[in-house]
């Protein structure tokens, strides 16, 4: 199993800079986000020449791009801005085969206006459902036609926010090309915390055969998303490995949610980890 790190983790002034950062600090590849190469997430339009630079600098390097970021609210109260950033998914989605990436990760949105990882109480609601549905019928269409994959999250901010809930949609939209990005830190509503192996079995249960990339960060208390390092919070790291091994996982383990002050602790406590586990190549 490659651990690997969000790339945007480390800001440097050139994107050879900030991979030279990622390479030291030991990790093996990235998820990627275009910030780190001085464009938006979603860029209106995206250079060959530049992903050439981007991919070329990866492997100079050794990393591996394992996954990059798409991330936009799909459910947004604004059509229009919902419209504009699904036609920029498009030239991410496009961009792919000269990254040399597999894999888009989203999120299932919010209506929250402002925060897209804020929750709302229309969430819940068979239109937000809907909504969701449908930006993700037009995502998968887009992915489609890219040979490109997306990974969607539970968290519990979002529409989807449970692993049930992503097993729903996995099976509405019955394509091979959607697939799940777990981060267990992201589960935990309001008083399960105290059901931490439960919870996870059922996440794995539900989602752990359609598991593209795993991330790793870490949980202070329940009822909202983790926003702690690795190793830093109350997440069973030994139980999530071994689910990890049992479902047959052979992806990146990414973390992120850390400054970069914050990587080297964070890399060995995850290192040790997984060398700790038995059946688990790293």
């Amino acid at each position: 199993m490659q651990l690997g790190v969000f790339a945007k983790t480390f800001v440097r002034d050139s994107l050879e800079k900030n991979l030279d950062a990622v390479h030291r600090h030991g990790f093996e590849c990235t998820q990627y986000n275009l910030v780190c190469a001085g464009l938006p997430t979603l860029p209106d339009e995206v250079d060959a020449k530049l992903c050439e630079r981007v991919r070329a600098a990866h492997a100079e390097r050794g990393l591996a791009m394992v996954a990059i970021s798409g991330t936009f609210n799909v459910i947004h109260p604004d059509h229009r801005l919902r419209e504009t950033n699904l036609q920029r998914l498009r030239t991410l989605a496009q961009a792919c085969r000269w990254l040399d990436t597999p894999l888009i990760t989203l999120c299932t949105g919010t209506r929250d206006r402002e925060n897209m990882w804020r929750a709302h109480p229309e969430n819940a609601s068979p239109m937000a459902w809907n909504d969701m549905v449908d930006s993700m019928r037009r995502i998968t269409d887009i992915a489609e036609a890219a040979d490109v994959m997306v990974g969607i999250e539970p968290e519990i901010n979002n529409v989807v926010d449970s692993a049930a809930k992503a097993r729903r949609l996995l099976d509405e939209l019955g394509s091979p090309v959607v697939k799940i990005v777990m981060d267990p830190a992201n589960l935990f509503h309001a008083g399960q915390l105290g059901r931490m192996r439960e919870v996870m079995d059922e996440a794995f249960a539900h989602l752990g055969k359609d598991i593209a990339v795993a991330h790793a960060k870490d949980l202070s208390h329940d009822g909202d998303a983790g926003h702690e390092p690795a190793g830093k919070g109350v997440l069973d790291y030994d139980y999530y490995l071994q689910l990890l091994k049992q479902h047959e996982f052979k992806g990146a383990l990414i973390t992120h949610g850390l400054s970069e002050s914050q990587a080297p602790k964070c890399a060995r406590f995850l290192r040790e980890k997984l060398n700790r586990t038995p059946g688990i190549a790293h």
